[in-house]
């Protein structure tokens, strides 16, 4: 009886780990993408889509990514994955469904990002809940991500990490001004995390990278959209820049903080 419970386990084990990945085509890149349910995300999971790449794209609701779930069906190597970036048991368990598939590109681009209301608060403005959720999802969560799938980017062709960080995360080139405290305390922890982190992908055979993907207009209110805000960019444009910038890396590049506009390095 128990051999039957534990044999009728393994199969029901095995059948979910291969309907995990089904969809994904064997012999082509995969690249696993975090907040993939809009804006950068969403856009760099259309353009690599297109490709004809697989695409493994995480979401913390699902169910409510409409334009994601469309690009899905759209798509068949696009296969849509729940994920909190701030829950590590979540991540852990994603990592073992997809602990015999290479993934080329770990591309971390989930992100709590300031409304544009609240982005100009002084010190007495500063938010400490959303402070520590900055860090949580803007910090951390990239640093599990890397933890947990370092195998997998390892076995796999391209071996690239790439992390959307900011300039606002950095000391030379973030704005002069007393101004989104929360945000840019979490992208300066993460330049930090990824710079110490840089010093051991070599050993891997991996390259990291992060990226600014300069202003992108990623409001949702569709009044605040069509204000036209000076050096803001669109979603599309900013994606197929960085993505030429990805498709030209080396080991060479490992350790780098580059913009998305000219591939220039930006200062910590």
């Amino acid at each position: 009886m128990i051999r039957n419970l534990f044999g009728a386990a393994l199969a029901f084990a095995t059948l979910a780990a291969s309907s995990t990945a089904a969809g994904l085509e064997a012999g082509k890149p995969t690249v696993l993408i975090t907040g993939a349910n809009r804006g950068i995300g969403l856009e760099y999971v259309r353009q690599i889509a297109a490709r004809g790449w697989n695409v493994i794209a995480t979401a913390r609701r699902p169910a409510e990514a409409t334009e994601l779930q469309e690009l899905a069906k759209a798509h068949p190597g696009v296969v849509i994955e729940p994920l909190d970036v701030t829950d590590h048991a979540a991540i852990d368990a994603l990592a073992a469904r997809y602990r015999d598939q290479p993934i080329d590109i770990l591309l971390l681009n989930a992100a709590v990002t300031p409304s544009y209301p609240s982005a100009f608060k002084p010190l007495a403005g500063v938010d400490f809940d959303i402070a520590r959720q900055s860090l949580l999802v803007n910090a951390i969560g990239p640093l599990k991500m890397c933890q947990a799938f370092m195998g997998q980017v390892a076995a796999s062709a391209k071996k690239q990490i790439v992390v959307l960080s900011s300039k606002g995360g950095s000391f030379a080139e973030s704005p002069k001004m007393p101004m989104m405290y929360e945000y840019r305390g979490s992208k300066a922890a993460l330049d930090m995390y990824m710079y110490t982190l840089a010093f051991e992908t070599p050993k891997k055979g991996v390259t990291l990278v992060l990226l600014s993907p300069g202003q992108v207009n990623t409001l949702t209110d569709p009044k605040l959209r069509a204000i036209k805000r000076p050096g803001v960019i669109e979603a599309p444009e900013s994606v197929a820049k960085m993505l030429r910038i990805i498709d030209s890396l080396t080991p060479a590049d490992n350790g780098r903080f580059l913009s998305y506009e000219d591939r220039s390095e930006i200062p910590w």
